[in-house]
């Protein structure tokens, strides 16, 4: 289900949140997918000359080809989006509710929520497909990016006779397809096996709340941020150095269309009820 609900709209009617201690949870493929995100930027070695970089200079000498010398990756890193405008390419929104009982607002068809287990029980939540954004082909360049905006509302509780700790985590992860990922022959190195359509790629956004609660105590918490992506939720270098792609069948990508979707799993311990939106901006660079 499509959900592209304004922000502005969302902070009004919901709250978000989310938890836990990682020793006391066990990972899912998305918490582990953290490892292998495509968005943090590696150090890449200086690259040495070799026989197709003396054969491409020889070629372009022939052609009488006079092209100037441009930013390298050791300079900026992405040079294929380099200098290219940011093209803005769509907003979707997910809304996941933790309470004592679901659904909270039966009149919203995109409300998503888990029933809490009674405190201090630990409550685990897993969602594929939480919302979602269909690009069209040759919709970017070299580049796709994400602005993820949570809006959380916490009401921690400690129904115990002694003190306790308030936690809540939420680790979000993208499912890219897209049509060059069905090549039989391409293996996902994540996993071992072919692609299959698609991909899983963790996001820099993954967040840890915890709070000391007295005995009785409880009480409500709002949080806002954003996170913005790095070297790229994907690239076209990063599907060649990571995702194992040729340079032919990266481009091939980006002419390609492209639908992302957002995954959330994480957990929650003395929380008597959350509410959370994710707001998620996909941005790309200018053909």
């Amino acid at each position: 289900m499509q959900r592209k609900h304004l922000i502005g709209l969302a902070v009004a009617t919901a709250l978000v949140s989310l938890a836990v201690h990682a020793q006391q949870n066990v990972p899912s493929r998305h918490d582990i997918a953290e490892a292998v995100s495509s968005d943090l930027p590696v150090h890449r070695a200086q690259a040495q000359p070799g026989a197709r970089a003396v054969a491409a200079k020889v070629a372009a000498a022939r052609a009488g080809v006079a092209k100037a010398a441009g930013p390298t990756v050791e300079d900026v890193y992405d040079v294929d989006s380099f200098g290219r405008p940011v093209v803005y390419l769509g907003l979707a929104s997910a809304f996941i509710n933790l309470s004592d009982t679901c659904p909270t607002d039966p009149s919203n068809p995109d409300e998503l929520c888990t029933v809490l287990n009674p405190a201090p029980a630990l409550t685990a939540f897993t969602y594929e497909d939480a919302a979602h954004i269909t690009l069209p082909a040759k919709s970017t360049n070299s580049l796709l990016c994400y602005w993820f905006s949570p809006l959380l509302t916490v009401n921690w509780s400690n129904p115990g006779a002694t003190p306790a700790l308030g936690r809540l985590r939420y680790n979000p992860t993208l499912t890219v397809e897209n049509p060059v990922l069905n090549d039989p022959a391409l293996i996902d190195p994540t996993t071992g096996v072919p692609f299959g359509g698609k991909l899983l790629t963790s996001m820099s956004s993954s967040e840890i709340l915890a709070t000391p609660l007295d005995p009785g105590q409880t009480f409500v918490e709002r949080t806002r941020d954003s996170a913005v992506c790095m070297a790229g939720l994907l690239s076209k270098q990063a599907l060649i150095d990571s995702y194992g792609l040729t340079e032919a069948q990266a481009k091939d990508f980006f002419k390609k269309p492209t639908t992302i979707r957002l995954n959330v799993t994480g957990s929650a311990q003395n929380v008597s009820f959350a509410t959370m939106v994710f707001g998620l901006r996909i941005v790309g660079d200018q053909r």
